[in-house]
């Protein structure tokens, strides 16, 4: 993997091609459901599922908190050291090598760490939002762990996670964590025009219809990446429910396409990743299918966004020191 890796390292977008690391994405995608039935089964129930996702972190992807009895325990993938970290609140901890196993083999080596830890989990044990869905315990087809392919896919999140949370910066209005969903293995952020809907998807494969309705009880605008749709993945972003006018919305510029069968707009990473300005490729696409969702379904754009420096002559301007914010605000 080492010509991969060098690839795209001078503006710190990498370059994995979808069909080099397909087998073993397909084993992490198992491995990351694992973790996060872990957390679903602890967590607090939050409005659309937000208590299931993993987190971007500066090593891999992890859970955050877990609570459990009177304290608390994490998951995290290291993808640089490849190991599986869960630390608890109690001061003991537990790992697991990640390298070339099935997906039945890390799913009792995983519950096993949790034993050691005197945590008890119980998990359903059957994958969801996708087809064929094998047991997690009976998955031996799912064994393939290429390191160097995981770690530029860490990079590409890394990347993605950091645009997505400044884009973020821009409402202020009802809006998800910038977040990673095991079910479907992307990177995703929504915003929320403050209404409810009663037209409710469904039809995603291995997971019921109620599951969606919850993901799906209120007006949004989505973004994200995902390891798919493209030579080296694709940003997304839709509108639910999507409006007349939106499909036709956006400018093709920069090669975002929208595709009638997904109901979705597409820009291939490897559009953003050989641009001038990845940065900015990614920010006109992230703004202008927001603005589509906004303008044709008639949000409340005046009262819902923001501006992200609306502090900036107070950031620039020196304080004495010994004036603290409090003081100040008085």
């Amino acid at each position: 993997m080492d010509h991969m890796e060098a690839a795209g390292a001078h503006n710190g977008w990498p370059r994995l091609r979808v069909a080099d690391w397909t087998e073993t994405r397909d084993t992490v995608h198992m491995w990351a459901q694992i973790v996060g039935k872990i957390r679903m089964a602890h967590a607090p129930m939050l409005n659309h599922w937000w208590q299931v996702t993993l987190y971007v972190t500066p090593r891999g992807l992890a859970t955050s908190r877990i609570p459990y009895g009177r304290g608390a325990f994490d998951i995290e993938f290291d993808f640089c050291d490849h190991r599986l970290h869960i630390p608890s609140s109690d001061g003991t901890a537990a790992s697991i090598v990640l390298e070339a196993k099935s997906v039945a083999e890390f799913h009792a080596e995983v519950f096993e760490a949790l034993h050691r830890l005197g945590i008890n989990a119980s998990i359903r044990g059957i994958p969801n939002e996708v087809d064929p869905a094998i047991p997690f315990a009976a998955d031996d087809r799912h064994a393939s762990y290429d390191p160097g392919a995981v770690r530029l896919f860490w990079r590409q999140l890394v990347q993605a996670d950091r645009v997505l949370n400044e884009f973020r910066s821009y409402f202020s209005g009802k809006a998800s964590p910038v977040h990673f969903f095991w079910g479907s293995m992307d990177l995703a952020y929504a915003r929320f025009s403050g209404r409810a809907t009663s037209t409710q998807p469904g039809g995603a494969p291995n997971c019921p219809d109620w599951v969606m309705a919850e993901a799906y009880s209120h007006e949004m605008s989505s973004c994200g990446f995902w390891p798919g749709g493209g030579d080296e993945g694709a940003f997304y972003a839709y509108s639910f429910p999507e409006q007349a006018g939106y499909a036709e919305y956006v400018s093709e510029a920069d090669g975002a396409v929208y595709s009638k069968a997904d109901k979705l707009y597409l820009l291939p990473y490897e559009n953003v990743r050989s641009a001038p300005d990845p940065d900015g490729t990614l920010s006109r696409f992230l703004h202008s299918t927001y603005e589509a969702a906004a303008e044709t379904g008639h949000w409340d754009r005046a009262g819902l966004e923001i501006d992200p420096d609306r502090w900036r002559q107070h950031r620039h301007h020196r304080q004495p020191p010994e004036q603290t914010f409090g003081e100040t605000s008085r």
